[in-house]
């Protein structure tokens, strides 16, 4: 992400302020695998340190330590304590020797936060009621940040009632037009996901509107490229097919009416999206009209970083919480306390 464009991308995600709370959706095997990312969470030997950044309203602060409670998260609050404590006291929350880190703006809380993580005191990140551009900018700073040699990319972890995995939509919230190099990095941080999170090897469609090769359609020749790279050992970790339409990456039966033999086509896990127009829409359609529950983070950077909203629902924000926290563990197990 070129810092020059940090607030341009980063309004792209206001989608952190446009999710409304669903009706409950019916049981599915990937809501339950949301359940079972949570209950693995609680379970980690000592909890993730991760810094709240800017909880300075309700969501923000409720959502920290109701995770906190169930042991999924060792919160440190960033932000002015008066406003913090306020807050706390307004909604009920008991602190109790919660640490605080006692800055007076949002900027100096996301540069705070940063150093956090320098330190090693963090483990990752997650934002509060400060502007995500804020945020973000502090992290992808190429002289104080977060950065790697990676390019920074967001995954929606979205539960379909009617599907039966886990779907990862990538990117819908950072990289508005990727090139093919940044395509790379968006499906290599997935796929690191996937493993990450104990989900095994995933299998990738490479999303277009049509399934063949068509040189007026560049998303199709990227499409492909990435899947040679994946032969060449430039991809790791995953199973690729693409270009694919989004009806033949999910239904079995729309592949096989098209004749695809594929051991992504039907059944894909991770659905990488040409645009970040496509994939913003894709994610918001499965959430709105699909009911799906959502989970979102921030890849690329040293930790990972938690995009949450104000309307996300109860297990919506745990989600993300538990899989910032497993995330979190696998980038770095020394952070594990000694058996």
């Amino acid at each position: 992400m070129d810092i020059s464009s940090v607030g341009q991308t980063c309004a792209a995600q206001q989608y952190v302020h446009d999710i409304a709370d669903m009706p409950a959706a019916p049981a599915s095997k990937s809501h339950q695998a949301f359940e079972n990312l949570i209950e693995r969470a609680r379970q980690l030997p000592g909890k993730v340190s991760i810094a709240i950044v800017w909880p300075c309203e309700q969501h923000a602060l409720e959502g920290a330590m109701d995770a906190a409670q169930q042991n999924i998260l060792e919160p440190v609050l960033i932000g002015p304590r008066a406003r913090i404590t306020e807050v706390a006291q307004a909604c009920g929350v008991d602190l109790g020797g919660t640490t605080i880190v006692d800055v007076t703006t949002p900027e100096a809380a996301a540069a705070q936060a940063v150093a956090l993580v320098k330190s090693g005191q963090v483990h990752a990140l997650m934002k509060g009621s400060l502007h995500t551009d804020v945020l973000m900018h502090a992290v992808v700073s190429p002289d104080n940040g977060l950065r790697t040699a990676r390019r920074v990319s967001h995954v929606f972890l979205l539960a379909v009632p009617s599907y039966d995995d886990l779907i990862f939509v990538t990117d819908a919230a950072i990289n508005i037009f990727p090139d093919l190099t940044v395509k790379r990095d968006i499906v290599q941080n997935a796929i690191d996901l996937h493993w990450g999170l104990g989900l095994g090897e995933p299998r990738v469609a490479l999303l277009s509107a049509v399934e063949t090769v068509n040189p007026k359609i560049p998303g199709t020749v990227d499409a492909a490229a990435l899947c040679k790279m994946a032969e060449r050992g430039q991809i790791e970790g995953g199973i690729l097919d693409g270009p694919l339409a989004m009806d033949n990456a999910v239904s079995i039966e729309a592949a096989k009416i098209k004749g695809i033999v594929s051991p992504v086509a039907g059944r894909a896990q991770i659905l990488v999206v040409p645009d970040l127009e496509a994939g913003n829409m894709l994610a918001k359609n499965m959430i709105f009209l699909a009911q799906a529950e959502s989970a979102g983070v921030v890849l690329g950077a040293s930790v990972p970083v938690l995009l949450t909203s104000r309307a996300d629902s109860v297990q919506a924000r745990l989600a993300s919480i538990a899989v910032g926290a497993l995330y979190a563990r696998h980038l770095h197990p020394e952070s594990a306390p000694a058996a």
